[in-house]
């Protein structure tokens, strides 16, 4: 048998911008297969596709990529999903990553330059979350020492 024949097919790779409790978002590299989707997101892995821009229609397609028993459980609150007017229309819990999951295709691609850029401001700075009288309210915070040793006290 010739070396051709055991050549192993190089892992594909997508960028995706991972999301975690009480850290900034950063854009990373992970394998394009269930297996390190499921390590990064920390369970079995949920499609969820919240967002619209009647501007650009390419956001229809930005994913978030999480775990689909978070909330169930009872993983760390992490970001929200918010409205055009900041109303907060969902929590994500726990870890999770964004990536551009068009409709035409079969798997989970890595976002354009400038959905990527987009994104990761949009998410940057982790979360901190309040109950008002008027619902649930997230404010963003500058992650550090000081904000860990606080959160871990609660």
């Amino acid at each position: 048998m010739t070396h051709s024949e055991f050549e192993v097919k190089e892992q594909e790779q997508i960028r995706v911008i991972v999301c975690r409790p009480m850290e900034k978002a950063e854009v990373i590299e992970i394998n394009d297969d269930l297996r390190s989707m499921q390590e990064t997101v920390g369970g079995m892995i949920e499609e969820y596709t919240p967002f619209y821009d009647e501007n650009d229609p390419r956001v229809e397609d930005v994913a978030i990529i999480c775990d689909d028993e978070g909330k169930m459980k009872r993983r760390q609150m992490n970001r929200a999903i918010q409205d055009e007017n900041g109303k907060v229309l969902d929590i994500i819990a726990g870890p999770f990553f964004i990536c551009y999951a068009p409709i035409e295709s079969e798997k989970f691609l890595s976002l354009p330059k400038d959905l990527e850029e987009k994104f990761r401001k949009k998410f940057e700075l982790p979360e901190m979350f309040f109950q008002g009288k008027d619902g649930i309210f997230a404010e963003k915070y500058e992650p550090g020492p000081a904000s860990k040793a606080r959160d871990q006290e609660r």
